[in-house]
């Protein structure tokens, strides 16, 4: 559902790349189209989405806005279905996972058949910071993001190109309509309403999303959530205050060991290098100096439709199948 979408054409090639044992696939949108899909070679219709449509396949991703997600999954599930949700309509819901495979693969049970996909960033977030908490342990987390785009969908993409080419051709500038402010050539330190507290949708969601795939409901976690004009991959400045003291030499150590990271013990990444990746990219891990070794700050990076949605989603299909929960 959402096949035409910046996440669900990601979802469609991701399925494809990775080889999934996909004996049919059914794209839908909220209205059909001729051949507007392409996967293994064949070109496919869309769908229009119905209740009806929707009904008798083994696994429903959703890849659309979150009324969707309420209006079809609960059926779905009734008649068996598993459902992938990449919306937030489930995420904090009790008794249903939040599944990052390389992060929390043991929260998965057979019962399990609603899978919501974590919020992007968070994803990135959490693989980044697993490796600390399985050696060190973690007390505090501070984190400021710098989001592309594409975390808005197709039409953030739009806003971002469209700005940047009447600036380039010193034409007058689109009136942002996607977020807060201009894009191009510019930073948006908002992403979502703000509360009465000044705090945003989105760093709401990364602070108690973080809590639930590590299974730290009490971490300290500070977010500062902006946009940036990038188009595809998020970056992370990420501060952490361990529980126990450790050296960065066995920091680095427990990167590399870990599955899905990317560590860069010299030098930088930037979202250009990894746009198109499934990895999340770990650099410019260092200490802060304080005498009981607890501090430390880092750089991580990674594509936002594919490790952030897309992939993540295909990996908890995969996941299902490896532990024989689903057959293939």
């Amino acid at each position: 559902m959402g096949a035409t979408g910046a996440v669900g054409e990601t979802i469609v090639r991701v399925l494809e790349e990775r080889a999934l044992p996909v004996r049919e696939l059914a794209p839908f949108a909220s209205s059909a189209r001729a051949g507007a899909v392409r996967f293994r070679g064949a070109a496919l219709d869309v769908r229009a989405t119905s209740a009806e449509a929707l009904g008798g396949f083994d696994v429903v991703f959703f890849a659309g806005g979150e009324d969707a997600s309420e209006s079809y999954a609960p059926a779905l599930l009734e008649r068996g279905s598993v459902v992938i949700d990449n919306s937030a309509t489930f995420r904090m819901r009790d008794g249903v996972p939040l599944i990052v495979p390389e992060v929390n693969a043991g929260a998965l049970r057979a019962e399990h058949r609603l899978f919501p996909v974590a919020n992007c960033t968070a994803i990135l977030l959490c693989a980044a910071l697993a490796p600390i908490r399985d050696v060190a342990g973690l007390q505090a987390v501070r984190v400021a993001t710098y989001q592309a785009a594409s975390g808005a969908g197709r039409a953030g993409l739009d806003e971002l190109r469209a700005g940047e080419r009447a600036v380039a051709l010193d034409q007058a500038e689109p009136e942002a309509a996607v977020f807060p402010r201009r894009l191009a050539r510019n930073v948006v330190p908002q992403v979502g309403a703000l509360d009465a507290s000044g705090v945003s949708g989105e760093e709401r969601k990364v602070r108690e999303e973080t809590r639930k795939m590590l299974d730290l409901p009490d971490l300290f976690v500070s977010v500062i959530s902006v946009r940036v004009p990038v188009r595809t991959a998020h970056s992370e400045a990420i501060f952490v205050r361990t529980e126990r003291s450790i050296n960065v030499a066995e920091l680095a150590a427990a990167f590399q060991r870990m599955p899905g990271i990317v560590f860069h013990p010299d030098g930088i990444v930037t979202p250009r290098d990894v746009e198109g990746s499934d990895g999340v990219h770990v650099a410019r891990l260092r200490a802060e100096g304080d005498a009981e070794r607890r501090e430390f700050a880092l750089w991580c990076v990674g594509d936002q439709l594919r490790k952030g949605a897309a992939t993540n989603a295909v990996q908890i299909l995969e996941l299902l199948l490896a532990k024989g929960y689903l057959r293939a």
